[in-house]
């Protein structure tokens, strides 16, 4: 996660460095500490000192760490033909490199030569079981494909290893939820939940899930999260406060006909908080939707 300091650094550097003020090296330095994606700027200046032979042999072995930089940028900008120039100079300076092979993988992809690509990194996984990015690349290779079964294996496989990855946790979670999938992708929720308890997000996605679902229990369940949500938040989730007001409505109309105990699950005097809450928030940030948001509340028989 890049701070707001360092993003300032960086985009201080990146105007000086547009605009004719010199430190291109030093931003591309930057670029790579901070793990950030600026493939114009970088395919720009890094080519402009690769091109350079008194700027690139003054590089000493960063000329390398250089060379990958630019290939990386070149694909993401398209310029392939850059792209393979760069990865023949590092093929020839390291001809047995598996960090070179995953460049050479990447440019099949780039190529859209999705089934050789697929055969490279397949090779490098059996010479590195556990390499996270090229476990990440068939997945996002996947998707790109339009394969989510195939990207939803791929997480699975790679879950078994990395199971504390939250980032590969959630996006098997929205895969789940574009398709459907909802009961697969709240346990994916749950797993995220038990190891970061304090994030409010996973706690309104679990939420979201459980009220699709639907269901008394289901729809209870819900509330609780959206209820979390609000506490994490310090009740400043406006889609948790509305989803508190829809959970209490959709469970006062499963509740109908019930005994006295059962219609007391729809807990009114939440909804009316939540209600309030919301209300109040509209009014000072969109008073224009004001009336708009009343009209929804009373429809939901809260307001």
């Amino acid at each position: 996660m890049v701070t707001k300091t360092e993003e300032t650094e960086l985009n201080q550097l990146e105007n000086q460095v547009e605009n004719g003020g010199g430190g291109a090296w030093e931003y591309l330095c930057l670029v790579r500490k901070l793990k950030v994606r600026r493939s114009e700027t970088v395919f720009k200046h890094g080519l402009s000192i690769l091109n350079d032979p008194g700027k690139r042999s003054a590089l000493g072995p960063d000329e390398w760490t250089l060379y990958e930089q630019v290939a990386i940028a070149a694909m993401d900008c398209q310029s392939l033909g850059v792209a393979q120039n760069c990865i023949k100079v590092l093929q020839k300076k390291f001809p047995e490199s598996k960090r070179v092979g995953k460049l050479e993988a990447l440019l099949l992809e780039a190529k859209g030569m999705f089934e050789e690509a697929e055969k490279a990194y397949s090779s490098l996984l059996e010479d590195n079981p556990l390499d996270q990015a090229i476990h990440k690349r068939k997945v996002a290779m996947a998707k790109a494909l339009g394969k989510p079964s195939l990207a939803i294996e791929h997480l699975n496989k790679y879950l078994e290893v990395f199971m504390a990855d939250h980032d590969a946790w959630r996006e098997l979670a929205e895969i789940y939820v574009s398709l459907q999938m909802y009961k697969q992708a709240a346990f994916c929720y749950e797993e995220l939940i038990l190891s970061q308890p304090t994030l409010p997000l996973y706690h309104l996605a679990y939420a979201d899930v459980m009220y699709t679902i639907g269901g008394l229990e289901n729809l209870i369940a819900a509330r609780k999260y959206y209820a979390a949500t609000i506490d994490l938040t310090g009740g400043k989730s406006t889609r948790a406060l509305l989803g508190v007001c829809l959970c209490g409505s959709a469970i006062a109309q499963l509740s109908r006909g019930r005994n006295k105990e059962d219609k007391d699950m729809a807990a009114p005097e939440l909804q009316s908080l939540a209600a309030t809450a919301l209300e109040k928030e509209y009014k000072q940030k969109a008073p224009a939707k004001l009336n708009l948001l009343s009209s929804a509340l009373r429809s939901l028989k809260i307001s």
